[in-house]
């Protein structure tokens, strides 16, 4: 198996694609927006991705967010609100924006599940620092760590009972970031001991079975690498300080954070320690060089994926979508906020 989760180039599977990934045997795939036009075609495209390889139990992810970043849209799909919502709500009625974070992953679950989607990278656990960049911004579940760790749980907590598993992001931290890492590389420059603010809501949720890194440069712990391709912080920051043990993805490795070609980062952050490489764009010829690059996938990190896909089965299929989003609306009435 190769250790890379693929993008797909449009609504369908093209001929290339399907010979391709039948054998590459790629952990997984990604879907952006140029792969969701309507509920039945999307359907169609996740059982097609199955098909490939015989088995149910695939990782077929999404970034599903809401606010900006969602690829599923009103009105074929239904809307959500971004962290902010739920951060203005905690400030008021933590039990309730609890409660609230829960309801409303629940019913995204649901929806995620009907298409086939496995896998939501969401929650992001950055923890919001005033005068970064906003590539984070309304994202943020919080500016205390506390509260993102409770207000992640919640979300990881209500995807899972719709057998969906969540993914914390972005190890170790993206919210000191004063630029945005699809275009360039942050430096963050603050000491070791400030960096603990940033890593405690990660340290609370460790055992989630997924989680991905990011493309940051962290001088108190590696002058010359970025998070996703330094073995320092992701053997001695993210596997040991934080203590994760489930299976560690990369950001996008086609971010311009990054250097020299798509393949080469790849080969870097496999070397690094991460167990998956996200390749998001669809392009066949990097999607080539990487299946031909990076070594088949490990016994660990085999493990680590079949722990993480094992979510689905307690998914507890007898809930209301629609009786969640209300519930969940009711209490964001609280502070006026919408969906």
């Amino acid at each position: 198996m190769t250790p890379a989760i693929f993008g797909l180039s449009g609504a369908t599977l093209t001929a290339d694609e399907r010979a391709f990934f039948r054998e590459a045997d790629p952990v997984g795939y990604i879907l952006f927006g140029r792969n969701c036009e309507t509920p039945e075609q999307l359907r169609a495209l996740t059982d097609s991705l199955r098909a490939i390889h015989g088995r149910d139990r695939l990782l077929v992810s999404i970034d599903q967010e809401g606010g900006r970043v969602a690829r599923l849209r009103p009105p074929l799909w239904s809307g959500f609100p971004s962290g902010e919502a739920f951060d203005r709500l905690f400030q008021i009625a933590p039990a309730s924006a609890i409660e609230a974070a829960r309801a409303n992953a629940h019913a995204m679950g649901l929806e995620l599940a009907e298409m086939g989607i496995s896998v939501d990278y969401h929650p992001p656990l950055d923890v919001r620092q005033e005068g970064a960049h906003d590539v984070i911004g309304d994202r943020a579940l919080g500016s205390e760590p506390q509260q993102v760790a409770a207000l992640g749980r919640a979300i990881i907590d209500g995807l899972a009972k719709a057998g969906v598993a969540g993914c914390i992001k972005h190890m170790p931290g993206h919210g000191r970031s004063l630029s945005d890492t699809h275009k360039e590389m942050p430096t963050v420059t603050v000491s070791a001991e400030e960096l603990e603010w940033d890593i405690e809501p990660f340290r609370i949720l460790a055992d989630t079975p997924i989680g991905m890194t990011g493309h940051l440069l962290f001088t108190a712990w590696d002058e010359d690498h970025p998070a996703t391709l330094s073995p320092f912080i992701i053997n001695e920051i993210i596997r040991k300080m934080i203590g994760f043990g489930g299976l560690l993805l990369t950001d996008d490795i086609d971010m311009e954070a990054l250097s020299g070609t798509v393949p080469e980062r790849s080969e870097l952050a496999i070397a690094a320690g991460c167990d998956v490489v996200l390749n998001c764009w669809a392009k066949m010829d990097d999607m080539q060089q990487i299946a031909e690059r990076l070594p088949s996938m490990n016994g660990a990190g085999l493990a680590r994926l079949e722990t993480a896909l094992k979510v689905a089965d307690g998914a507890l299929d007898e809930a209301d979508k629609a009786q969640l989003l209300a519930k969940r609306d009711a209490l964001l009435e609280i502070t006026g906020a919408r969906a």
